[in-house]
């Protein structure tokens, strides 16, 4: 259970806090789980686990509880089993084939970018196994913090930006380690050490994976 601070009654005032299990519904249409939410004038702040999303508040159209009623608890020796966790390889070629594309694109972007680690999180706050910034997410309607969604999400995230560079995949991977912005404003690959050092270890894994018997 979380614990709010005491505040003084004059921001209390201003500010509305909710703290439950909730589903944010954005206006893109997008649903989300989320733990809670505070919102204070014209911004939200959504809570997930550890982090936080701030978002201007007409970005989200409301909110609903989540009515989930859990499940009366078995004896614990007649207590099936909990289904294993898909690897997460497993994860990248689920992803791939559903996005027609290549599995081992697909992991050797997530080597790259988490080294196949779910509670990997980057010094910009990217999170998961194919680091995924938390508005990135919100914007594709996935929970970073879930392995399924979060690969799911950023291989569809690929998808997309090899459609927005017609196939070029240096160019689609560019945009996914520094941003479309950065590709934009250089006219292709721009000349960042980071981003060229993160192109040439997704290609040179793909090809080793392409090329191994």
């Amino acid at each position: 259970m979380r614990f709010l601070t005491k505040c003084l009654p004059v921001l209390l005032c201003l500010t509305e806090i909710a703290w439950s299990g909730e589903y944010a519904i954005l206006a893109s249409g997008g649903r989300l789980h989320i733990d809670g939410h505070e919102a204070a004038g014209a911004k939200v702040t959504l809570h997930l686990g550890s982090g936080t999303i701030e978002l201007d508040a007409s970005e989200v159209r409301t909110f609903e509880p989540d009515e989930t009623v859990p499940a009366a608890q078995a004896p614990a020796a007649s207590a099936p089993a909990a289904p294993a966790e898909p690897s997460p390889e497993k994860l990248a070629d689920a992803a791939a084939r559903k996005y027609g594309l290549p599995p081992y694109l697909v992991r050797s972007v997530m080597k790259a970018e988490s080294g196949f680690q779910q509670q990997a999180v980057s010094p910009k706050g990217a999170l998961g196994l194919m680091q995924l910034m938390p508005g990135t997410a919100l914007t594709l309607g996935a929970d970073p913090h879930d392995a399924a969604q979060n690969v799911d999400a950023g291989t569809r995230y690929l998808r997309s930006l090899l459609e927005k560079y017609g196939g070029a995949l240096r160019h689609a991977l560019a945009a996914y380690n520094a941003g479309p912005g950065a590709v934009e404003r250089y006219g292709g690959v721009p000349p960042f050490a980071e981003t060229l050092e993160y192109i040439r270890r997704v290609e040179r894994d793909w090809k080793e994976a392409k090329s191994a018997p």
